[in-house]
């Protein structure tokens, strides 16, 4: 599908998406699979999408959004790259699973091995989420170490395995309490919980816990929270702590791998973790995650070792075809230069129109990945992120999709810009904002 004359840029939910919303709550819980497309925290109801090309996706009502969701991050090539839907096919001509050993599967390891520096030198498994790497990852390093206590930064999100549905503590190493109905107790007991980019925190876990904590598991920068970079020094202190301790250091990069730079954040600060957990991008669109790391540790898996994990579409054929010709594509053509200026200008231009307006927004970037809370002050943790003001957050929300621009309805989430974003779909989204500021100051919400 491309542009044309037919498309407008309203991308309220019209009669269509109303109407399939509708059927959808009938059969599916909240009539979503996954639940912030509900759009509970911004209101209205969500616009059902029927394609997606380039830096656009296309609403079942007719519209046309420049959208910086991305399927929530893999699509930095943008929507339908030529080269990766062909990889597909051609994979599906084949067969769609086999459940058995593929000649790609290594192919794509060897690949995934060569690009992220964690990997170098050890070893990789396919999964088929970034939930299943990072449950899986914590499994291996509770096996390596013969501990039984993790940390996780509050606000940090690593997918809905029960031992991190945490809700966020107040204190410097809050015990976990469970986060989710069903999530018992005892499933949460081990988890230990820190403000993020607070390394005195970190220190006071483990002098609390000696010898019991098997891993820390963190987003380098933290992307389930808005987007919010790490301070200086945070990530080589966790590095040095974890070191010293003989606990395992887990960068959770689902998000951030291949997006921020080509081996991830760990390359672009310069800190290599024990272990690594992917998704998203290296699947190239396709449900494709993955974990690795030092070979010691990962030898450890079955069936080297007596940690279990297996899974019947791991190292799927399309998603390993998708995944290759994305990673292929990104080496050759090294995006992530002009990826950093294009969010750069974008990010400028919504500070200028929001000073403009007299709108409160602390901005955060790192490379493709950016976000705007609706606050005034700098943001570093989840304390920060939550004095924002979500109400205004809604509002603008609101404004941005009835003005043809698709953003995450969260104040709580990263946006995502890919190479196709290119200066019409810029100038289009800064136009779009300076509507939207103007409509949330006469609004006077906040």
């Amino acid at each position: 599908m491309t542009a044309s004359k037919t498309h407008h840029h309203d991308g309220r939910a019209g009669a269509r998406s109303r109407e399939l919303f509708a059927a959808a709550q009938r059969v599916i819980p909240g009539g979503v699979n996954s639940p912030v497309r509900a759009f509970a925290s911004v209101g209205g109801e969500p616009p059902f999408i029927k394609a997606a090309r380039g830096p656009y996706i296309y609403t079942e009502d007719g519209a046309e959004l420049v959208d910086y969701v991305g399927t929530w991050g893999p699509a930095l090539l943008g929507h339908a790259r030529e080269e990766v839907v062909e990889a597909v096919a051609k994979a599906a001509r084949d067969g769609l699973s086999f459940g058995a050993c593929t000649a790609a599967e290594t192919a794509f390891a060897e690949l995934v091995c060569d690009l992220v520096p964690s990997l170098r030198g050890g070893l990789v498994r396919m999964v088929s989420s970034g939930t299943e790497a990072t449950m899986s990852a914590l499994r291996l390093a509770r096996g390596y170490t013969g501990r039984p206590k993790i940390i996780k930064a509050e606000g940090g999100y690593h997918g809905h395995a029960d031992m991190l549905l945490v809700a966020a503590g107040s204190g410097a190493a809050t015990l976990g309490i469970p986060g989710s109905a069903g999530v018992t107790e005892a499933a949460v007991a081990d988890t230990l919980t820190v403000p993020y980019n607070d390394l005195e925190a970190v220190k006071e876990c483990f002098a609390a816990n000696p010898g019991e904590i098997a891993a820390i598991i963190i987003e380098p920068i933290a992307g389930n929270m808005g987007c919010i970079p790490p301070r200086p020094g945070y990530l080589e202190g966790l590095r040095e702590l974890t070191a010293e301790d003989g606990a395992v250091l887990i960068f959770d990069e689902v998000m951030t791998g291949f997006r921020v730079a080509l081996g991830g954040a760990q390359e672009r600060f310069g800190v290599t973790p024990d272990l690594t957990c992917l998704g998203k991008i290296v699947g190239g669109g396709m449900p494709v995650g993955a974990y690795g790391g030092r070979r010691e540790i990962m030898a450890k898996i079955a069936p080297l070792g007596p940690v279990y994990q297996a899974g019947t579409l791991s190292g799927n054929p399309l998603g390993v075809a998708a995944g290759r010709a994305t990673l292929e594509i990104l080496k050759a053509e090294n995006p992530y230069p002009a990826l950093e200026e294009t969010t750069r200008a974008l990010v400028a231009g919504l500070g200028e129109r929001a000073a403009r307006h007299g709108v409160a927004l602390s901005s955060t970037q790192v490379g493709a990945m950016f976000c705007g809370f609706f606050r005034g002050g700098e943001v570093w943790n989840y304390e920060d992120a939550k004095g924002s003001d979500t109400a205004r957050f809604a509002a603008f929300h609101r404004e941005m999709l009835a003005r043809g621009v698709y953003l995450a309805p969260s104040q709580f989430e990263a946006a995502f810009v890919s190479t196709t974003h290119g200066a019409a779909a810029i100038e289009r989204t800064l136009a779009a904002a300076d509507g939207a500021f103007a409509a949330v100051a006469a609004q006077g919400q906040g």
